[in-house]
């Protein structure tokens, strides 16, 4: 890519950054008009779509010549919270000659920007494609999915799909379902001068973590399915009875409650994840006289279930980005359940499950994700798109 593609395409993913498009904010809403307006530009069919009041999808298609087949991008615009420790401005759309910065560039802003440069670039050199590219630039991906739903259920499709969500151009083909659980630990409070008397539910709850963090599940299906695997607490209150009163630490705690994540395979299912939880905590029950143990599915809210995703290896569309891949780096892409992208969930889940398309998760960013100073290697951001526009011409040709 030459010096002024290559400043354009930056040029854009910092003006992607400079929206403040925290989920559920009218940030989020002035990106996906922004994004329906440069698409515009580019003289696609492009619209925004509602998903809930004052929250919307962008979509984009390029129409093809006809006979071809098509291929849909698929990315989410809302961003996580800026944390605590940054030196950059978050919003402030800065690059230098090693990193684009900016919270979303990395989850998953460039990703986005990607594949419209992609298509800018294709447009520009008068390219012109039998089968039709669908950009989705969706909503509501961290509440579930609820933007690329809302996108299928009023029939968004193609014959083909890529997610561009953060794998570090590694080719994911593989990930895990994920849902989260909560556990509840009932034992027998007495004055700490009765200390041996009582059952400690925070004690019962030290014990329990890391077997927790350690837990392998049953019925994976084969190594891969066995690798997506994990379980991880993420919340503990212990205190006085299921009402966690505070005020009273000279009594043993009788109650507590860890609440946390599973991350599971194609071949187990939430059922089977519940039921190793039950085994384990039939086990401490033993161990522990006294104390009772549960174990349910945790709901956030209506958020939608994030299934697990898998697309083989020789797939279609994973040859030709693998190609893609080769022809721009000179190298072999990684592929399969790439750590630590696999126990991601992504919206790649409900394109196959409810669109019933094949496709794979490619994208740029993520050994910077989540974290303050979130950034994106220039290189890997520019070598998605031309990735992308090998990818496009080799299926929509």
């Amino acid at each position: 890519m030459n010096r002024d593609h290559a400043k354009r395409a930056l040029d854009f993913l910092a003006d992607m950054i400079r929206f403040k498009s925290y989920s559920g904010t009218p940030g989020e809403g002035e990106l996906a008009r922004f994004v329906v307006e440069q698409m515009q530009r580019l003289g696609l069919e492009a619209f925004t779509q509602e998903v809930e009041p004052g929250r919307m999808n962008a979509i984009g298609i390029w129409r093809g010549t006809g006979g071809g087949k098509s291929l849909l991008f698929n990315g989410h615009l809302d961003t996580n919270p800026v944390t605590e420790g940054w030196t950059v401005d978050p919003w402030g759309g800065v690059y230098d000659d090693r990193f684009v910065y900016g919270i979303g560039v990395s989850n998953m802003k460039a990703g986005d920007a990607a594949s419209f440069c992609a298509v800018e670039r294709l447009i520009e050199r008068g390219v012109r494609l039998r089968g039709d590219v669908v950009l989705t630039y969706v909503v509501g991906e961290l509440q579930g999915g609820i933007g690329t739903i809302k996108a299928i259920d009023s029939g968004v499709r193609a014959d083909y799909f890529i997610n561009g969500e953060p794998t570090d151009l590694a080719g994911l083909t593989l990930h895990a379902g994920a849902f989260n659980w909560m556990i509840e630990l009932t034992g027998i409070t007495r004055h700490v001068s009765k200390r041996e008397e009582a059952v400690d539910a925070i004690a019962a709850a030290t014990r329990l973590i890391p077997r927790i963090n350690a837990l392998a599940f049953s019925a994976a299906a084969n190594p891969d399915h066995a690798s997506v695997n994990r379980a991880h607490v993420g919340v503990v209150h212990g205190a006085l009875s299921r009402e966690l009163h505070e005020w009273r630490p000279p009594q043993v705690a009788d109650f507590a409650r860890l609440v946390g994540t599973a991350r599971y395979a194609p071949s187990q299912s939430e059922a089977s994840v519940l039921a190793d939880f039950r085994r384990l905590l039939d086990e401490v029950e033993r161990e522990t006289p006294g104390l009772r143990a549960t174990v349910a599915r945790s709901a956030l809210g209506n958020r939608p279930v994030m299934l697990p995703f898998e697309v083989p290896r020789d797939a279609r569309i994973v040859e030709v980005v693998r190609k893609a891949y080769r022809a721009v780096r000179g190298a072999e892409q990684p592929l399969g359940p790439v750590p630590p992208y696999c126990f991601y969930g992504t919206d790649a889940a409900h394109l196959l499950h409810r669109a019933h398309m094949e496709g794979v998760v490619c994208g740029p960013g993520g050994r910077y994700n989540t974290m303050p100073d979130e950034r994106v290697d220039v290189a890997d951001y520019l070598d998605m798109v031309e990735i992308y526009m090998l990818a496009i011409q080799e299926i929509c040709r």
